[in-house]
């Protein structure tokens, strides 16, 4: 035991420097299982081993022989053999790696293992060369075992992809079969398709004689065939289908497709076929006879029951009660029922001209009666409300009561020719049912909850705003609106054209443009809106006319009184109360500031004041086109009346008066006129019958004149082309009134320089008109021209004064009166300059001049240009 302890120490396994892995391991245990025979060859030299029982081989044989065993080893293995990677001849075959000559040891035999772990038990060279040949042998024959398994196993592998090729082609097959049978099945599919519908062309008219046969008794007509045989007699019953059940509106269907295909269609062609046309139409007029006694009749009833109960031609209804009576209450209990069969003439009102007709009698019988119902009351209560609250309070109140009856009755008329109701349309799903299990319903909903509820599908479910739109805009419909709405037309009218006062006029107007407006905003009350746009008209037509009756009277065919012209002592009294107010508080102040303007604006001459009074009322109540034209007739007129105004002042007050006067009321009349904004323009056309004479003449003496020729050359046509002609011209009321301003203003700085400094204008004048020869004239002698300066000096200052106050009497703002006043200044100052000038071309002793004439003439000069500067700056003192 001790010496195989130093030998184990000596020659020390490789695992202890590199032990095996647990993947390693496996491995070699896995082949150990595929590999029996050298398993077994190890168990037994393990065996072999252990009988030896550690002896220890004497001499150096052992290692010889173990050395020559080696060789033959490494001879079967001829792989080198690498320290960190070798690599047996099984790891060839099994593809299993090995890191050390400890594993190759261990897998060619566990004896050989032990011959070097324990050399002093191996066994004789021979014997382990014999027991290595057997190991061989048995490893050739575990090899050989393999091949005959891989042979097998190959074959296996042959026989499945031969069978898989098989099963390909198999499956190809069964594709090629099935697309066949797919093909037949679409053939036969068709054929099938063509085959029920050729049986349902041919089947299809029976259905149409059967129908015509079967549903006579349905509707209450029996055909009787007379004694001939050819004909049959249409005789009437009563109907076994109610008119609001869901059979009625199966055999409706069912009746207008056999008129179709009898009437209409191929089913005319026979002889048969012509009689039972006359059948389906005796059914159709049937069904249609029950929709009108279901309808007609009962509106008409219930409008005879209601006009009973009331007594409605003898006893006025009260207007606030109008919505609560049977008028309302009545009508609303009976269109439910109305209203399914109506929707059944408004689908089918395509179809047939019956269907129409019907239509529009029930539309007609429904419009009729309430306009009979309705026409009273609304006429009453227009006259009550005209009583109690005047023209201009009634029109207001009639039109609010107006609008509320076309709202009223537009609800009503949906209910019986519109489309559903509201809540029937939000109950309509995303789907198109009706019945949705969430959505609330009334009694009536459900009980109306039939086929007559579902018969719209394309109008009233898909856009039911669009139809309730179009019923609204029936033509019966809005004609009984209209009739109604026709008692304010008539009560307005009456006052209207009795009515001379122009303020209430333009009230009643401007009240019914707002209340207008307010109709036109829905499409209930457009009634409303025609019959107020007809009233405005009528309106306007009559305030045009009280306009220009007004105009005509006090502008036009105005003759002024010497009251009238009382300028400026009307202007003097207005000043003197104005001045006697200003000593009053500041509280009086305010509260007399609108008598104030009241007398300012009386202080105007009448004829524009009434012109301005007309023109600011009726500007915003009439059309602009008419308002321009009233407009300028209107300044025309008023302009020459202020024209001749001041004309009779120019005669009675003076030149001064005159002219401030026309400036004053010009100016007026234009700053009123400017916030128009209008053009004062028209063409004025004349017929000019200067060349009759000439024309008639040439006519006359033509003897081959063609008065019934229908050309140009017609010498009816020549005489009236030649003989009359057309005049036109551009007249600007505008332009005018710029053009009177500017003459009065021209006039009034013409008339202030004369007053101001006559004698100096007509020097200059003279020395002007004798051009070169003034140095010798009479006018320029030395005394004469210093006598024309002294008496322009004394009467300057005091002309300039009266000038400036007479100015402040007629002209209110300082900034006109120095606009006014400045040319007079400029004018006389260009006059003194002319005047210097010619003063020093005349040379001394010439016409009695001398250097003292001279000097004191220039200092006259300047004196009165001093006065006229220092009465200038005084002017902009008192303007700051």
């Amino acid at each position: 035991m001790a010496a195989a302890t130093g030998h184990r120490n000596k020659t020390p396994s490789y695992e202890i420097y590199a032990p095996r892995t647990s993947s390693q391991r496996i491995r070699l245990n896995r082949i150990a299982e595929l590999t029996a025979g050298l398993a077994s060859s190890h168990q037994k030299t393990s065996a072999s081993s252990k009988a030896v029982g550690g002896t220890k081989p004497k001499g150096g044989g052992g290692d010889a022989e173990l050395s020559v065993l080696m060789r033959s080893m490494m001879v079967m293995n001829p792989e080198p053999c690498h320290p960190q990677n070798k690599s047996s001849a099984y790891d060839v075959h099994y593809g299993e790696d090995f890191s050390d000559d400890e594993e190759d040891n261990d897998l060619l035999g566990g004896g050989l293992t032990t011959a070097q772990s324990h050399p002093t038990q191996a066994t004789k060279p021979r014997d382990m060369i014999r027991h290595s040949l057997h190991v061989s042998h048995q490893t050739s024959a575990v090899l050989q075992s393999c091949i005959t398994s891989t042979t097998h196993l190959t074959d296996a592998l042959d026989s499945a992809l031969s069978l898989s090729a098989d099963i390909g082609i198999r499956h190809a097959e069964l594709l090629h079969h099935s697309g066949e049978l797919s093909t037949s099945a679409e053939r036969l599919q068709s054929e099938e398709s063509m085959l029920s519908a050729h049986a349902s062309e041919i089947g299809a008219p029976l259905q149409h004689y059967d129908a015509v046969d079967t549903l006579g008794i349905r509707v209450g007509v029996l055909f009787k065939t007379t004694s001939t045989g050819k004909s049959s007699v249409v005789v009437r019953g009563l109907a076994r289908v109610k008119v609001d059940s869901e059979e009625y509106v199966r055999i409706l269907d069912e009746v207008d497709d056999a008129v179709e295909f009898f009437v209409r269609g191929e089913g005319n062609v026979s002889a048969e076929g012509v009689e039972y046309a006359e059948r389906a139409l005796a059914l159709h007029e049937a069904c249609i006879f029950l929709i009108k006694e279901a309808v007609v009749d009962r509106i008409q009833q219930a409008t005879a029951d209601v006009t009973a109960a009331l007594n409605i031609p003898k006893q006025i209804l009260p207007a606030d009660k109008l919505e609560a009576s049977l008028v309302y209450t009545r009508f609303h209990g009976i269109s439910s029922r109305s209203r399914m069969l109506l929707s059944l003439l408004i689908e089918r009102v395509d179809k047939s001209n019956q269907y129409r007709d019907l239509l529009l009698l029930c539309r007609n019988t429904f419009c009729s009666s309430r306009e009979s119902l309705l026409r009273h009351t609304v006429r009453a209560h227009m006259d009550t409300l005209k009583m109690q609250h005047g023209l201009v309070g009634m029109t207001r109140l009639a039109c609010v009561f107006l609008m509320r009856i076309c709202v009223i009755e537009g609800a009503l008329y949906l209910d019986f020719f519109g489309g559903r109701k509201p809540s029937d349309i939000e109950n309509v799903n995303d789907d198109g049912d009706s019945n949705a299990p969430d959505s609330p319903k009334t009694d009536e909903e459900n009980n109306n909850n039939g086929p007559l509820t579902k018969i719209s599908k394309s109008g009233t479910k898909n856009d039911p705003s669009k139809q309730n739109t179009s019923a609204l805009e029936d033509k019966a419909f809005l004609v009984m609106l209209d009739s109604l709405c026709s008692p304010l037309h008539r009560t307005v009218r009456r006052g209207v054209v009795l009515l001379n006062d122009l303020d209430t006029l333009c009230q009643i107007v401007s009240v019914l443009r707002e209340e207008r407006s307010t109709a036109n905003a829905s499409l209930d009350t457009r009634a409303v809106a025609r019959t107020i746009s007809g009233i405005i008209e009528d309106s306007q037509e009559r305030l045009i006319f009280v306009s220009q009756f007004l105009l005509q009277k006090e502008a036009v065919r105005f003759r002024p009184t010497a009251e009238d012209l009382n300028y400026p002592e009307k202007l003097l009294l207005l000043k003197e109360n104005s001045q006697g107010d200003l000593n009053t508080t500041n509280e009086q102040q305010q509260e007399d500031a609108v008598k104030a303007q009241l007398k300012v604006y009386e202080s105007w001459f009448p004829p524009m004041r009434s012109v301005l009074r007309v023109l600011s009322k009726i500007f915003r109540v009439v059309e602009p086109r008419v308002f321009e034209d009233i407009a300028f007739q209107a300044v025309q007129a008023c302009t020459n009346c202020l024209k001749d105004a001041a004309q009779h002042i120019l005669e009675n007050k003076g030149v001064i008066h005159s002219d401030l006067f026309l400036v004053k009321h010009l100016l007026i009349l234009r700053e009123q006129l400017s916030p128009f904004d209008i053009e004062l323009r028209a063409v004025e056309r004349q017929l000019d019958f200067s060349e009759a004479g000439k024309a008639v003449t040439k006519f006359l003496a033509n003897r081959n004149r063609q008065i019934f020729s229908m050309t140009t050359e017609n010498a009816l046509v020549t005489l009236l082309r030649e003989g009359v002609s057309v005049q036109e011209s551009s007249v600007d009321s505008k332009r005018d009134l710029e053009d009177a301003l500017r003459s009065a203003c021209n006039d009034f700085i013409e008339h202030t320089s004369v007053r101001s400094a006559g004698l100096l204008l007509d020097l200059i004048a003279q020395c002007k008109s004798s051009a070169s020869d003034s140095k010798n004239q009479s006018f320029m002698a030395a005394e004469n021209v210093k006598n024309v300066l002294l008496k322009t000096k004394e009467e300057i200052k005091n002309e300039m004064e009266e000038t400036r106050n007479q100015m402040g009497i007629y002209l209110e703002s300082t900034a006109t009166q120095g606009i006014l006043l400045k040319p007079v200044v400029r004018k006389i100052c260009r006059s003194l300059d002319e005047c210097r000038r010619h003063i020093v071309d005349i040379r001394d002793g010439e016409n009695g001049w001398d250097s003292s004439f001279r000097a004191e003439a220039l200092k006259l000069s300047q004196d009165i240009e001093l006065i006229l500067k220092d009465d200038s700056g005084r002017k902009t003192v008192v303007r700051r």
